[in-house]
């Protein structure tokens, strides 16, 4: 028998934050561009091309908080929670191509060096870390909680440590001349960028691939539920995740002769629930030789699952 599930997960504290960040970095964006043209410094440059990335992630991720939260329809009974992973996996391809042209740049840089105006290089750089840090301060809650909030918030934080290393590379320019600390500065903020951007690819093409979710061994789900008392063998076992935060099994269980097939199924999906974090659950119970399913009638309390 079927049972209704409800497979919205509730992100509406998300769309405030990134709303704030979004205009607080598009504002300030304006500014760090016509600050890296007059002073000529690539680190900066690379530092407004992190901000502009960044407003395209918050954009992106905004756009995803607002779709997951469309009820699901005749075409896409699962609702829109894998916009989740679909804006992560924007973010960190932007992410690549962000760290990627950094790098080309700044190797040019090496052979030609260009003339750094150091101050305002410092003043603007000082002035983005301050929009940094509050962006991240209002990202950092969801970051947690979200893959989509996590790819905005690795933006920010990505920028943040770039409006440092300017910060200290300005310094440096202006007390020893030194013009290759700029595109030196440029790479290193490349390559810190690189291997979060590949995190994020490959945790968003994870979900999107309907991969285990992280953390849940389905070897451990296995041998819990053929523990328990009245299941004889169990086939077809599937997890998954419909968002970062929705985890999802479905298995056939054989059960043996004689077994209080509504009473199992309670106690397999309450096990699941409460040992494992999976809320909701699609179970089958057959009998032992699978020549037939086991009808119950679902349990007014049994949470997201039905047989």
């Amino acid at each position: 028998m079927g049972h209704g599930h409800d497979h919205h997960f509730d992100t509406s504290h998300h769309e405030r934050p990134l709303r704030w960040a979004l205009a607080l970095t598009l504002t300030f964006l304006v500014a760090e561009v016509v600050g890296a043209w007059l002073s000529n410094s690539l680190a900066l440059l690379s530092d407004a091309a992190h901000m502009a990335s960044d407003a395209f992630a918050l954009g992106v991720a905004l756009a995803a908080v607002r779709l997951s939260r469309l009820p699901a329809d005749g075409r896409r009974t699962y609702g829109y929670a894998r916009a989740e992973a679909l804006g992560a996996l924007v973010n960190g391809c932007l992410l690549f191509a962000v760290a990627g042209w950094i790098l080309y740049e700044a190797a040019g840089r090496f052979f030609s060096p260009h003339e750094i105006a150091s101050t305002t290089m410092l003043v603007v750089a000082v002035l983005g870390l301050a929009v940094n840090l509050v962006a991240m301060r209002l990202l950092h809650a969801g970051s947690g909680e979200n893959l989509n909030m996590k790819g905005a918030y690795l933006e920010v934080w990505a920028d943040m440590l770039g409006s440092v290393a300017v910060i200290a590379g300005a310094a440096t320019i202006h007390f020893t001349g030194w013009a290759w600390v700029d595109p030196a500065l440029a790479v290193a903020i490349g390559l810190w960028v690189l291997p979060r951007a590949w995190h994020l690819v490959s945790e968003a093409v994870h979900l999107l691939l309907e991969g285990a979710p992280r953390g849940i061994a389905v070897d451990d789900v296995r041998a819990a539920m053929l523990a328990e008392p009245g299941v004889a063998s169990i086939h077809d076992l599937h997890l998954w995740s419909l968002s970062s935060q929705q985890p999802m099994l479905t298995a056939h269980v054989d059960v043996d002769d004689g077994v209080d097939a509504d009473a199992l199924r309670r106690r397999l999906t309450a096990l699941v629930r409460e040992r494992f974090h999976i809320t909701h659950s699609t179970l089958q119970l057959e009998k032992e030789t699978g020549s037939g399913s086991l009808s119950a009638k679902p349990a007014a309390d049994c949470g997201h699952c039905h047989d």
